[in-house]
C-alpha cells in the first residue's frame, strides 16, 4: 500500500497544506482560553467553509453550555452533546443579540429600533411561566428581562425581550397554534434563526401575566414565536412607583408559584466572559 493511501484523510500533514487550526483538538484549547469569546467565534466560523462546519457541528454548542450551563442543560434535556431546535449557533445569538424592532400591525413605532450585541441577559423560565397560557404551563420557556430602549419623543421606553422554548415541536404552545390553525405572519421572519413566525397577539395567547411581568399595561405588547421555538417581541416599559412595582411583584409570584422571598432559583445570567444565576456566580475577565 503506498504512503498516501495509507494516511488518515482527517490528520494535516506537513505537504497536505491544511492548517492546524483545522484540529478540533486545538480549537477547543484556543476558545477555552479565551473564555469563548462570542465575537471570535463569529469572526472564526466566517474564515472559511470547513471552520464554518465545525463551529456549528461544535464550537457554538461548547459556548452556550459554557455560558449558560444550566439553561442550556434544561433546553437539551441533559443531553447538551444533541442538537436544538434551529442550531446552537442561532441559540447564542438570542443570548446576545437584542434584534431591535420596528412597527407591526400590532405595535406602532415612529423610528426602528437597530439590533445590537449586548454585554449580559438574564434568562428565566419563571419568567417564560408568564408568557404562557395555562393550557400551555407544562412548556418549559425561558424569557430574557427586558432590553430598555429609551425615544426620543416619548416618555415610555420600548422594551425588547427574547426567549426559547424547550422542544418547541412537541410543546403545548406550538400544538395550540395548530389547533386554532393560525397563520404566520408575512414578509416576517426569525432573527435568530430565519424561519416564518407567529404573532401571538394574533393568535390571542399573550396572558395578562405577561403584561405584569414586563411592567407594562395590558396590550402595549406584542411577541413572535418562531417555528424554531424562538420568541421575541417588544413592548412600552411604563414608569412605576415603587408601590405600584412591589404590587406587581407581589402579584406576579402568587400566581406564578413563587417564594416569598421573589428568588428565581431557576435564572441564568449569560454574559460576555462569565456565567451566573442567582445564588452562583462565576466571574471572568471583563
Amino acid at each position: 500500500m503506498s504512503e498516501s493511501k495509507r494516511r488518515k484523510p482527517n490528520t494535516p500533514t506537513p505537504d497536505s497544506g491544511e492548517s492546524p487550526l483545522l484540529n478540533e483538538s486545538i480549537l477547543l484549547l484556543i476558545f477555552e482560553s479565551v473564555k469563548w469569546d462570542i465575537r471570535i467565534l463569529s469572526l472564526t466560523g466566517s474564515l472559511n467553509q470547513k471552520l464554518r462546519a465545525i463551529a456549528e457541528r461544535l464550537l457554538w454548542r461548547k459556548l452556550c453550555a459554557y455560558r449558560a450551563p444550566r439553561m442550556v442543560n434544561a433546553l437539551a434535556n441533559g443531553a447538551p452533546n444533541g442538537r436544538i431546535n434551529g442550531g446552537w449557533n442561532a441559540l447564542a445569538k438570542l443570548m446576545f443579540f437584542c434584534c431591535g424592532c420596528e412597527s407591526t400591525r400590532n405595535f406602532q413605532l415612529n423610528q426602528r429600533l437597530s439590533g445590537h450585541f449586548v454585554k449580559s441577559s438574564r434568562f428565566s423560565k419563571t419568567s417564560g411561566r408568564s408568557f404562557l397560557t395555562k393550557k400551555c404551563q407544562g412548556d418549559l420557556l425561558y424569557v430574557s428581562d427586558p432590553c430598555e430602549h429609551p425615544l426620543v419623543d416619548k416618555n415610555d421606553d420600548v422594551g425588547i425581550f427574547r426567549g426559547v422554548f424547550r422542544g418547541f415541536t412537541r410543546s403545548r404552545t406550538r400544538a395550540c397554534l395548530i389547533r386554532r390553525q393560525v397563520g404566520f405572519e408575512e414578509s416576517v421572519r426569525c432573527p435568530y434563526c430565519g424561519v416564518r413566525v407567529w404573532s401571538m397577539t394574533t393568535a390571542r395567547l399573550i396572558p395578562k401575566s405577561a403584561a405584569r411581568r414586563l411592567g407594562t399595561r395590558d396590550g402595549g405588547l406584542e411577541y413572535f414565536v418562531c417555528l424554531n421555538g424562538h420568541l421575541y417581541g417588544n413592548c412600552w416599559l411604563v414608569p412605576l412607583s415603587s408601590d405600584e412595582d412591589r404590587c406587581d411583584d407581589e402579584e406576579d409570584g402568587d400566581a406564578s408559584g413563587d417564594s416569598d422571598d421573589g428568588l428565581d432559583d431557576d435564572s441564568q445570567t449569560v454574559k460576555d466572559g462569565s456565567t451566573s444565576s442567582m445564588g452562583e456566580e462565576v466571574c471572568g475577565d471583563d
